[in-house]
């Protein structure tokens, strides 16, 4: 988008919040960028420049706006949107894997060379995956600057910079400050050297509808590992350096995250797993508009706007428990989930809540005993095959994956149907297409609207609301009355 010179302008006059992390705009004269909706006068419209990502404005010597912080932006939504090797390689970076595994660990991910890798990623986003990954450390380390007293020298280690050096020179860089400047400048005081908790704010583009996110995951949670508590959404994270519990709380105008971290160098990944779970780099109005184009549908957008797709912080987490919720009621499955977990999930501590276990990974599930299993045998060998695909890598679902070739994967599994593929699909790996058209609650939401039953005719008929059919999905669950479709009674927010 940064490319429609006349739309951007018009955006940054209006100071339009839709297109924050779509675009950057620097300033030539002030050497200054900000996002479209900075509060500042907006500048004349000849020294106006336009980049695709924070990182591509820092490569041409512009530093972060100090009002509107830029780098706190919400994501591009195309990194959601699409399954090309750009997107996927994006979701990859915002999940730490440069910092942990290198240029060369993303492109063997992405199965490309590194020269393709980096001539395509920098060729969209103005900038190389080195660079997009410096743009993350920066905005770590500026979150830990300013949430807490931790010595520089532990938020050197903390946010990813091979050296003390690089660290100040990173800083003062994109903010125009020293480590030491920016913490002066942060509000607020009782922050702790050896933070057990930070308290972040999660932005995401207006207009968000709670009531199916958050319903959702509190309707599913599974003993142990989530609970809903005093208005919030709680569970545990497995991280690549270590495990976290986070607090998700919907706000008016952010989603409150309460995180805390077993090792810090974990923060980026933690914050944009949560991003993922909430769906909250989406573009709610594109997605709207497009739904709203079918009659049979407008109404139930106008009703409740923003909807999301609730995802999952652990791809393969999520396939386990959706085999385990194949044909059995949402109370039976979490009652599975829940024996697996106590089986074989891993014990932790959770200080401000009943959590309990990280919910096991494939690796601990590859010498279960089906025999433990109070399900059908039909049904522990879907089990047990997936177990033993994921641990292999036969499937792969990590947030980088081929969404198309993932589901060629899955459909090669004894025991996966159309719907359990396609709700791996929407929540699982994130594909915004994903649609269950053979799902009961969408079969019965169709009857109620007129809407053809046969799943055959409702996919060509669902072809109206492409490429948002896993929105379409949440709207028509939501006219059944299911707990996932509210926030727990008595726990409502503004």
């Amino acid at each position: 988008m940064h490319e429609e010179t006349e739309r951007c302008i018009r955006a940054v006059q209006a100071k339009d919040d839709r297109f924050d992390g779509w675009f950057f705009t620097a300033v030539v004269t002030t050497r200054i960028y900000c996002r479209p909706s900075c509060p500042v006068v907006p500048p004349k419209v000849a020294n106006m420049r336009f980049y695709p990502s924070a990182a591509a404005a820092q490569a041409a010597g512009f530093r972060a706006c100090k009002r509107c912080r830029p780098d706190a932006s919400p994501g591009s939504p195309q990194w959601n949107e699409r399954a090309d090797m750009v997107a996927r390689a994006m979701r990859l970076i915002a999940d730490g894997v440069v910092d942990r595994e290198g240029v060369q660990g993303l492109a063997t991910r992405l199965g490309y060379s590194v020269r393709q890798v980096e001539r395509q990623v920098s060729a969209e986003l103005g900038a190389g995956p080195l660079a997009l990954a410096r743009a993350q450390r920066a905005e770590t380390a500026r979150l830990l600057i300013e949430t807490t007293a931790m010595p520089m020298g532990d938020i050197t280690h903390a946010a990813g910079f091979s050296s003390i050096r690089t660290f100040n020179e990173t800083v003062r860089a994109v903010f125009g400050l020293t480590p030491s400047e920016l913490r002066s400048r942060a509000r607020g005081g009782g922050r702790d050297k050896s933070p057990s908790v930070l308290a972040l704010r999660l932005p995401f583009r207006r207009p968000l509808c709670p009531d199916n996110l958050f319903g959702h995951l509190a309707a599913t949670a599974v003993p142990g590992v989530e609970e809903w508590r005093d208005g919030a959404y709680r569970r545990t994270l497995r991280l690549p350096h270590g495990h976290g519990v986070v607090s998700l709380r919907p706000e008016a105008d952010h989603i409150a995250c309460r995180l805390s971290l077993t090792d810090l160098r974990d923060l980026a990944a933690a914050i944009s797993r949560c991003r993922w779970l909430l769906d909250l780099d989406a573009d709610p109005v594109a997605v709207d508009e497009q739904l709203s184009t079918d009659p049979m549908l407008a109404q139930l957008v106008a009703a409740a706007p923003g909807r999301r797709v609730p995802r999952t912080t652990d791809p393969d987490e999520f396939a386990v428990r959706a085999v385990l919720g194949q044909q059995v009621s949402t109370a039976a499955a979490r009652t599975h989930a829940a024996r697996l977990v106590l089986a074989h999930g891993t014990p932790i501590e959770d200080r401000e809540g009943e959590l309990t276990h990280l919910f096991p990974a494939a690796d601990d599930l590859a010498a279960l005993d089906p025999e433990t299993l109070a399900m059908p045998k039909s049904r522990r060998t879907t089990l047990l095959g997936l177990v033993a695909a994921l641990v292999s890598g036969e499937v792969d679902l990590t947030v980088g994956g081929d969404w198309d070739r993932a589901r060629v994967q899955l459909a090669a599994l004894p025991g996966f149907g159309p719907w359990t593929v396609e709700s791996v699909a929407m929540r699982a790996l994130g594909d915004p297409d994903a649609f269950v058209g053979t799902d009961l609650g969408v079969k019965i939401a169709a009857e109620t609207l007129g809407l053809p039953t046969q799943p055959s005719a409702l996919r060509e008929r669902a072809d109206a609301w492409r490429p948002w059919r896993a929105y379409a999905v949440q709207h028509l669950w939501a006219t059944g009355d299911h707990p996932i479709n509210r926030i727990p009674a008595g726990e409502e927010t503004a």
